[in-house]
C-alpha cells in the first residue's frame, strides 16, 4: 500500500504514517502495541490471524501470556468502540484467532505530499560509530498553519538539544527540514542520511492546550521501538515550547540506549568495539546486583582495551567501584578505592566535554574520593552540556544531599524523574528522595520511598538502611525491626562508628539523624 493511505471505518480514521487513530476530529489514545494491533488486524481483515501471527508482528514473537493478549484485545476494542459482548469491529473466532469484520474504506492522504524516491544507483551512507538520529519535521495537526513556527521551534530545540549529547550523531536542522510536507519511508530516510533511527511526530492544538506525539523508528527495519504524548498548556507558548523539547529529550535518550543495547545483545562477541563492550556494560550495570556489577567492570576494561581514550568506559568502570563500596562489597578496599579514584580522575582528563563521563566521574570522585565540591562541580558542567542528561539530575542530587541541601536535591530528584519517568535507574532516584526526605526530618515520606526503591533491588544496602532508621525515627518499632535484621544480614560490618566512611554525609546534624535512627533500630556500635 502506498504512503498516505489511511483507513476509515465507523467514525474513526487510522493513520499508519503518523500512527494517529481519530474518532471524528478527536485524537483517540492508545498504546503503541494496542495500535499496531489494530493496524495488523485492519490491514489483514479478509482473514482470521491467530494469535501466533499477532505475537510475532506485535511482539517480536516474544513469549507473551494469554492474559497479555487479552487485555490489549479489550483496549484495542475499548479505543474503537467496541467490546467482547458485541463484537461489532474485532471479533474473536474460537480456537483460531481474531477478525477484524467491520467496512472498511481506503483513503488518502489529506493533500498530496511529494514522495522523495532514492536512486538505485545511490550507494547508502556509512553509519557512525554512535547511535545516529534524524529528527524529522513534525506534522502540524492543528488545522492551522500560524502554527507551523511553533511546531518547527519544538523540533528546532529537540535537534539541538540531541545534539549536545557527545554520545550521539545528531542530523543537522537543514538537512531534516528537507523532508518537510513529505511522506518519506523511514527505512529510506536511513539510507540517505546514514542514520539508525528516527524520530518523527506530530503536534496539535486544542483550546488552550497542545499535544505531541512522537515516534522513535528503528531506519534498518522500519520498526517502531518507541512511542508517546506529551501535553502542555500554551498560555506562555515559550515556556512550553522549552518543556514539551524537555520531555520528549528526556524520554527519548533512556530508549535510545535500550535500543542500542540490544543492537549489541545480538552482535557476536568476535565483532565487539568499545562502544559495544561499554553497552554490555551499561545493561549489567543498571541491574545493580554483586554479579552484574562484577560483570559490567569486566567488560569495562574490554571497552578501554578496544580505546584508550574513552571517556565514558573510565567514567563507568570508576562508578562500578563507588556501586561497591556503597552496597558493601569491597574485598581489598583501600587498593579498590586507589583504582576507582584512578579511573575517576583519566576519565575527567579525557572527558571535560562529555556530559555522561562528567557525570559518573563526579559522582564517583565525591564517594570515593570524598570531594563533594570538585564532584558537583563536574556534574553541574555535564548539565551545562546537556541540561536533559536525568543522570545528571539525579546523581547531582545524591551530591547535594551530602553536602547538606536535602530540599535542593529533592528538586534535582523531581526533574530526574520528570525527564525519564521509565529511566531504569529510577531505584536509584527513588533512593535519593528518601535520604533527602531523612534528613529533612520527614520520616514517613522517607520510608515510603526507600520502600518503593527496595521492591526494585533488595540488595541495595542504603536503601534498606534508611528503611531502618525513618521507621525508627517514626516510632515503628516491628518494621525497623525487621530492617535492621535484613540490613545486619546484607554487611554484618556495618556499625554506627563507620557511616561516615560508608557515605560522604557533610553535616553533623545530618549524620546525627542517620546514627539516632539505627541506632534506635538496634545497629551497634
Amino acid at each position: 500500500m502506498g504512503a498516505g493511505v489511511r483507513f476509515a471505518f465507523d467514525d474513526h480514521l487510522l493513520d499508519p504514517d503518523r500512527r494517529e487513530l481519530t474518532r471524528g476530529s478527536e485524537p483517540v489514545a492508545v498504546g503503541p502495541q494496542v495500535f499496531d494491533l489494530l493496524m495488523y488486524l485492519v490491514r489483514n481483515r479478509t482473514q482470521v490471524v491467530s494469535k501466533d501471527d499477532l505475537i510475532a508482528a506485535v511482539w517480536g514473537g516474544r513469549i507473551v501470556s494469554e492474559s497479555t493478549m487479552t487485555s490489549h484485545i479489550n483496549a484495542l476494542r475499548k479505543a474503537i468502540g467496541d467490546s467482547g459482548e458485541e463484537q461489532r469491529l474485532v471479533r474473536t473466532i474460537a480456537r483460531k484467532g481474531y477478525r477484524f469484520v467491520g467496512d472498511v474504506r481506503e483513503v488518502g492522504a489529506p493533500e498530496s505530499p511529494v514522495v522523495v524516491v532514492v536512486k538505485p544507483h545511490e550507494p547508502a551512507l556509512t553509519l557512525p560509530d554512535r547511535p545516529s538520529l534524524a529528527v524529522l519535521p513534525f506534522v502540524n495537526l492543528s488545522g492551522d498553519p500560524e502554527q507551523d513556527y511553533f511546531v518547527d521551534g519544538v523540533v528546532e530545540d529537540i535537534i539541538g538539544a540531541m545534539s549536545r549529547m557527545n554520545s550521539l550523531f545528531v542530523i543537522a536542522r537543514n538537512s531534516s527540514f528537507t523532508y518537510k510536507g513529505r511522506a518519506v519511508d523511514a527505512k529510506q530516510v536511513g539510507r540517505e542520511l546514514g542514520v539508525r533511527y528516527i524520530l518523527e511526530g506530530s503536534l496539535r492544538q486544542a483550546a488552550n492546550r497542545v499535544r505531541i506525539t512522537g515516534q522513535l523508528v528503528d531506519a534498518a527495519t522500519g520498526t517502531n521501538l518507541w512511542s508517546e504524548r506529551f501535553e502542555g498548556k500554551i498560555d506562555d507558548i515559550f515556556a512550553l515550547q522549552d518543556q514539551l523539547t524537555a520531555d520528549v529529550v528526556g524520554a527519548i535518550a533512556p530508549q535510545l540506549e535500550r535500543a542500542e543495547i540490544e543492537r549489541a545483545k545480538h552482535k557476536p562477541t568476535d565483532s565487539l568495539d568499545a562502544y559495544d563492550y561499554y553497552l554490555r556494560a551499561m545493561a549489567h550495570l543498571h541491574f545493580g546486583t554483586r554479579e552484574a556489577v562484577a560483570e559490567a567492570l569486566g567488560l569495562l576494561s574490554k571497552a578501554i582495551e578496544h580505546d584508550v581514550e574513552y571517556a565514558p568506559a573510565y567514567a563507568m568502570a570508576a562508578w562500578c567501584h563507588f556501586w561497591r563500596k556503597v552496597n558493601g562489597w569491597m574485598v581489598d578496599r583501600a587498593r579498590e578505592i586507589a583504582e576507582g579514584t584512578r579511573l575517576t580522575r583519566r576519565a575527567i582528563e579525557l572527558g571535560m566535554d562529555d556530559a555522561v563521563a562528567l557525570t559518573r566521574a563526579g559522582h564517583a570522585l565525591s564517594h570515593l574520593a570524598g570531594d563533594l565540591d570538585a564532584g558537583l562541580a563536574l556534574i553541574d558542567r555535564a548539565k551545562v552540556l546537556n541540561p536533559n542528561l536525568a543522570a545528571a539530575w539525579f546523581l547531582g542530587g545524591f551530591v547535594r544531599v551530602w553536602r547538606g541541601d536535602p530540599d535542593g536535591a529533592i528538586q534535582h530528584f523531581g526533574q530526574a524523574m520528570r525527564l525519564s519517568p521509565l529511566d531504569p535507574e529510577m531505584y536509584r532516584m527513588q533512593a535519593g528522595m528518601a535520604v533527602a526526605h531523612l534528613f529533612a526530618g520527614r520520616f514517613d515520606e522517607a520510608s515510603s520511598w526507600a520502600e518503593k526503591s527496595f521492591r526494585d533491588l533488595p540488595s541495595f544496602l542504603m536503601v534498606v538502611a534508611i528503611i531502618a532508621a525513618s521507621h525508627a525515627l517514626a516510632g515503628h518499632t516491628d518494621e525497623s525491626r525487621r530492617a535492621m535484621q535484613r540490613l545486619r544480614g546484607l554487611d554484618p560490618t556495618l556499625r554506627i562508628s563507620n557511616i561516615r566512611d560508608w557515605l560522604p554525609i557533610h553535616r553533623p546534624q545530618d549524620l546525627a539523624i542517620f546514627a539516632d535512627g539505627l541506632r534506635k533500630a538496634g545497629l551497634p556500635e
